[in-house]
């Protein structure tokens, strides 16, 4: 089992980025999945979490990434831009039910996207994956219509399995799977 990651810690490190555990009680960490849950891509793409106050996303912290770090050793992290100190979005891996194992997450907030930023974090916490964790497979869901997202998977290395309704998924998402190997590390 990896060991418990604790608020604020930092987990990966890129060039431009600077990614760590999240905390319910840091004002920032809350704010920033305030917005990433409210923004109409996250909605659209991923889901409406329904949380539309700093308690609700201070909660929803608690119940996923805080939860996550404590029983797995990851979760979703807070993703910042070195240079001006911004949180910029999240990236990580969770544990859903239906899968065999983690998926890869990530969502960033619009005025971030389309800069390399999500394929930087994707991959610093790939190499995380495999050698600090030592997975040997990840996952990663997503709508078949998020063509943005798939195209970012397949250049990550992910490959496409098959068509899966997870729970409490209700509709039928894209399943692919990236095998990771001691290079990835």
């Amino acid at each position: 089992m990896s060991p418990t990651l604790h608020p604020g810690q930092v987990v990966v490190e890129t060039a431009r980025l600077r990614l760590h555990a999240m905390s319910d009680a840091d004002d920032d960490d809350a704010a920033l999945m305030l917005a990433l849950l409210n923004d109409a891509a996250f909605i659209r793409h991923i889901a409406d979490r329904g949380v539309r106050t700093l308690d609700q996303a201070r909660a929803y912290l608690r119940t996923g990434a805080l939860r996550s770090y404590s029983e797995n050793g990851f979760g979703m992290y807070a993703v910042r831009r070195k240079d001006t100190g911004a949180l910029i979005g999240n990236c990580g891996l969770v544990l859903r039910e239906g899968l065999e194992g983690p998926d890869l997450g990530y969502a960033l907030l619009p005025s971030h996207a389309g800069q390399g930023f999500a394929r930087e974090a994707a991959n610093a916490v790939i190499a995380d994956a495999a050698r600090r964790l030592g997975l040997v497979r990840l996952h990663a869901i997503v709508n078949p219509d998020n063509v943005a997202s798939i195209g970012l998977l397949q250049k990550l290395g992910f490959a496409f399995d098959r068509m899966i309704v997870l729970p409490p998924i209700e509709h039928p998402v894209d399943l692919f799977h990236l095998s990771l190997s001691k290079e990835a590390a």
